[in-house]
């Protein structure tokens, strides 16, 4: 398997297991520095998030949904050194092993927002 995709497994997994966290200080994982990014710009992603998935709060989204969109918006709007196309590639594949059957959808369509909105 490309190691990329295993990279950004273990992220996903960190993630995963930070939304289950009662408190969000003292970053768990100060070796995988893309899960140290996205936890510092957290706030900004969920907005992100909130902003274009009205009709879901948080906390009502699935976790592993709310993990990939938060590491492919985070490569979208901060990163920004893989291609969008990859980016959003890899989202919809992560969901289609890891989450429910129609969970990419969901993914794709936030994330084809999220880009829309940085274009304008």
């Amino acid at each position: 398997m490309d190691p990329r995709h295993l990279k950004r497994i273990e992220t996903l997994q960190n993630l995963f297991a930070f939304s289950f966290r009662k408190v969000k200080t003292n970053l768990p994982y100060p070796d995988d520095e893309r899960t140290k990014g996205i936890l510092k710009h957290i706030e900004k992603i969920d907005r992100s998030i909130e902003k274009f998935a009205k009709r879901y709060p948080l906390d009502l989204i699935a976790k592993t949904d709310l993990a990939i969109l938060r590491l492919s918006i985070y490569e979208l709007t901060f990163e920004k050194k893989i291609p969008q196309k990859v980016v959003i590639d890899e989202a919809i594949e992560l969901a289609k092993e890891f989450s429910g059957e129609k969970s990419y959808g969901f993914i794709n369509a936030i994330l084809g927002k999220v880009l829309e909105s940085s274009t304008h």
